[in-house]
């Protein structure tokens, strides 16, 4: 039975062969129909992994912010006459932090069976590696740059946290150095601060310690994906 399969994508271009599962490349490897945010990088990702694919033969349809949602179930054509379909996210894994959520429920919609792949997520490998409360926890995202809302998510987050809710957020790679210097002027000097940086790179580092610590000697977080986390 055709199905979606929500496909991972590393996180980096270090150790394909350690980060994704041998099935996972396989499932890929069957797949001509795909829904993907970049159509360069999608097929330079699947050359990767699969020299030998044909690529003349891939059908890849555009999932981004210019997307009409009106386009959408057409891009779900293809189960009709039996053929899969894999929804390729651009890093980590599709529908959380990343496109693909609404695809996903015209499929249910539809009937068509959902199959999600094991692969990296930095958000779940940031929160695994923090030592922060792993039952309770809100991922809020990128957060909003309207001031007067930002403020009011810093405060309900001060919040969660005193109810022991750990806190996930990420921010665009180039702006990571301002908010955390926004977060070192607003968040209590003993709070705790998890930063997740270059998750399954080489270049990984992963460090826990108070926001008041982490005053004395600021990171180089400058245009490295990161996830932020507060407890």
């Amino acid at each position: 039975m055709a199905a979606i399969y929500l496909l991972p994508n590393t996180l980096g271009k270090d150790n394909f062969d350690s980060i994704l599962p041998k099935d996972v490349v396989a499932i890929i490897n069957s797949l001509t129909y795909f829904i993907v945010e970049n159509e360069k990088t999608a097929r330079a990702y699947i050359k990767h992994l699969l020299p030998d694919k044909n690529q003349r033969e891939l059908r890849l349809e555009i999932l981004d912010k210019q997307t009409d949602p009106l386009d959408l179930p057409g891009f779900l054509d293809p189960v009709k006459n039996g053929h899969s379909i894999g929804i390729l996210s651009e890093a980590g894994v599709p529908c959380v932090a990343d496109p693909g959520a609404t695809i996903v429920s015209i499929a249910h919609r539809k009937g068509i069976e959902v199959r999600p792949c094991v692969g990296p997520s930095s958000i779940l490998l940031a929160l695994m590696a923090s030592g922060f409360n792993g039952q309770q926890f809100a991922f809020r995202g990128y957060l909003p740059h309207d001031r007067p809302i930002r403020k009011r998510v810093f405060q309900a987050m001060q919040k969660d946290i005193r109810d022991g809710i750990t806190q996930i957020f990420m921010e665009t790679p180039y702006r990571n150095g301002k908010l955390l210097e926004e977060l070192i002027n607003t968040l209590h000097p003993e709070t705790k601060l998890c930063i997740a940086v270059d998750i399954t790179l080489d270049s990984e580092n992963i460090k826990t310690q108070t926001v008041a610590q982490w005053s004395l000697e600021l990171p180089g977080l400058h245009k490295r994906p990161a996830i932020f986390l507060i407890d």
